[in-house]
């Protein structure tokens, strides 16, 4: 499979560009095809879950077990990332999920699939993920030059929101005609497809090269700590966690706060929320176009979209109808999405090349977090505080930490400067002659 480009200007920023790239284009079409799989995956797994038990706690929890593996063992499958050839890594992390779907359709077809054995086959995806999301991620942006980075980012976004969209759409139609084991083994084949194209994805040139480290034995303790290291000593990214955590925390759960606002304060129902969500999914949309335009984002760009969204969020909350809300929504969505682009394509470009999967690693362990914390503290908010007050209270604490944030770090950079001038400044003793 040739990576030549097709032709394209000098320092183009078509939100298009990265697709230029032959490998770029098929890898997009892998990763769509995946996305289907998993998003129709996920949608009958809810429904199996509660077929088995009749209960939405439990099917709560097996996406909290799904997930929780991230939580401790993500900075090790950043660790492998960083250790194995990034296209093998992806390869077998795709056909190890593949099996596992394999499994879990045949277990459901031969109706032997209970509880517990959902729960283990859950907590495997998981662990597995572990290593395939920075793999996966990592690998689109070799196929690209660094200055098509945030392109292939954003067209990532596009294809995953695309895919989730088709992935749930037909996941009633498959579980209507063919069963309910026909859509795990549907994700199963996806797996395969993707698979299969790995080998043939050709770097563009100047794409970033991945460094293997080769001739000494693995270290995984001092790999995981290196990877720690760098994360802790990087202000740009510590800030970059700062902004993201609090937005996380305060901000963007719009499944749980404007849900709650439109089905109470305004007075609508389930129809009307479900407005309010098409709304966010073309805002989301929107903003993944805008934010593959970008050529070199940066965290004060994260942070001041994120400001922006977070007054966004406090007039929403203000907000006296339906029709206002909903005039308020797609802004929302657009910012939050352009934001997300831009922090992705700061956190995967800033590290040097034989760390980035290991920065991915802490990422992922760190925004489990608030993955996990987040709902619990907006849930407690909206109790003490009602829909509105969740929302405007949300939206001040966030833009207030960041507004802070930023003249905080203005001065030290200015006290930084001046110590650095003063120490230049002072006089240095002539040079006498011996006595």
């Amino acid at each position: 499979m040739s990576s030549s480009p097709t032709s394209a200007p000098a320092g183009s920023r078509s939100p298009w560009r990265s697709l230029r790239h032959r490998s770029m284009r098929w890898w997009s079409v892998a990763n769509f095809v995946s996305n289907a799989g998993t998003w129709m995956q996920l949608t009958v797994q809810n429904l199996l879950v509660l077929q088995i038990t009749g209960s939405a706690a439990a099917t709560g929890l097996s996406m909290s077990v799904q997930a929780a593996p991230a939580l401790l063992m993500s900075v090790l499958g950043g660790a492998a990332v960083d250790r194995w050839p990034r296209k093998l890594t992806a390869a077998v992390s795709q056909a190890l999920l593949a099996v596992i779907a394999f499994t879990t359709a045949t277990l459901v077809a031969l109706d032997r699939l209970d509880m517990t054995t959902l729960m283990v086959l859950a907590a495997v995806t998981g662990m597995v993920a572990t290593v395939d999301n920075p793999a996966c991620a990592l690998l689109g942006n070799d196929l690209v030059p660094a200055e098509d980075v945030p392109s292939a980012i954003g067209v990532g976004a596009l294809v995953f929101n695309a895919g989730r969209l088709a992935g749930a759409a037909l996941a009633g139609v498959t579980v209507g005609f063919l069963g309910t084991a026909a859509a795990y083994f549907a994700n199963g084949f996806s797996f395969l497809f993707v698979t299969a194209v790995i080998p043939f994805l050709r770097p563009a040139a100047g794409a970033v090269r991945q460094v293997v480290e080769r001739g000494r034995p693995a270290r995984p303790g001092r790999s995981v700590r290196e990877g720690l290291a760098f994360f802790a000593r990087r202000p740009r990214l510590l800030a970059l966690a700062g902004v993201t955590g609090i937005s996380a925390v305060f901000g963007r759960n719009y499944g749980l706060t404007l849900a709650v606002l439109v089905t109470g304060p305004l007075a609508g129902g389930a129809g009307a929320f479900g407005t309010v969500s098409t709304v966010l999914a073309a805002g989301g949309i929107v903003g993944a176009v805008l934010g593959a335009r970008l050529r070199r984002p940066s965290v004060r760009l994260v942070g001041a979209l994120a400001a922006t969204g977070a007054l966004l969020q406090v007039v929403a909350g203000l907000s006296p109808s339906l029709a206002v809300l909903l005039v308020l929504v797609l802004p929302m969505a657009v910012v939050e999405s352009v934001s997300d682009t831009a922090g992705t394509s700061v956190l995967q470009t800033d590290p040097p090349a034989h760390l980035r999967g290991r920065v991915l690693g802490v990422w992922g362990s760190v925004g489990t977090v608030w993955s996990l914390g987040g709902p619990p503290a907006l849930g407690l908010l909206m109790e003490l505080a009602g829909p509105r007050g969740a929302l405007i209270t949300g939206g001040v604490i966030i833009a207030v930490s960041i507004t802070a944030g930023h003249f905080l770090h203005r001065h030290r950079t200015l006290a930084t400067s001046i110590t650095l001038s003063s120490k230049d400044a002072v006089p240095q003793p002539a040079l006498q002659t011996a006595a």
